[in-house]
C-alpha cells in the first residue's frame, strides 16, 4: 500500500464548495494527490485515466449519481475493492442501507465532519 503521502484520491460532489473542504481535510493527513470531478459521469472518465486508493463520493449530482457510479463502479471488476467513502446529506436509513447493498466502504452525513473523515481514512490507510 502507498504511504500516506503517496495516495491518490478522487473526489466527487457537485459543489466546488464541498470538494475544497474534502481537499482541506484530506491535506491535513499530507494526501495531496487529489482529483476532483463535479459529478459522476467526470469520475468515470478520470477512473479510465489514473488509478485511485480511495473516492470520496457524494450522493445527489447532475448526470451520475453517487449511488449509480457505486454500482458501476462495483460492477467493473477493477474495482471491486476499491475504498468508496459516501459522503452526503442523503441521511435517512433507506439511503444508508441502499449504499450498503451497493457496496459502499463507508458512509458519512453532511455536514461532514472532519474528525469522522479523518478517522475512518485512519482506520483503513494505517
Amino acid at each position: 500500500m502507498a504511504s500516506r503521502e503517496n495516495l491518490r484520491v478522487l473526489v466527487i460532489d457537485d459543489t466546488k464548495m464541498s470538494r475544497r473542504h474534502s481537499s482541506q481535510v484530506l491535506s491535513q493527513l499530507k494526501i495531496t494527490q487529489v482529483v476532483e470531478a463535479e459529478d459522476g459521469e467526470i469520475a468515470w472518465e478520470e477512473m479510465q485515466k489514473a488509478e485511485f486508493d480511495f473516492l470520496l463520493l457524494d450522493w445527489m449530482m447532475p448526470k451520475l449519481s453517487g449511488i449509480d457510479l457505486l454500482k458501476r463502479i462495483r460492477a467493473d471488476e477493477r474495482f471491486k475493492t476499491l475504498v468508496v467513502f459516501m459522503i452526503t446529506a442523503e441521511a435517512d436509513r433507506m439511503h444508508i442501507l441502499e449504499a450498503i447493498q451497493a457496496g459502499v466502504s463507508d458512509y458519512i452525513v453532511k455536514p461532514m465532519n472532519p474528525v469522522a473523515l479523518i478517522e475512518k481514512i485512519n482506520t483503513r490507510f494505517k
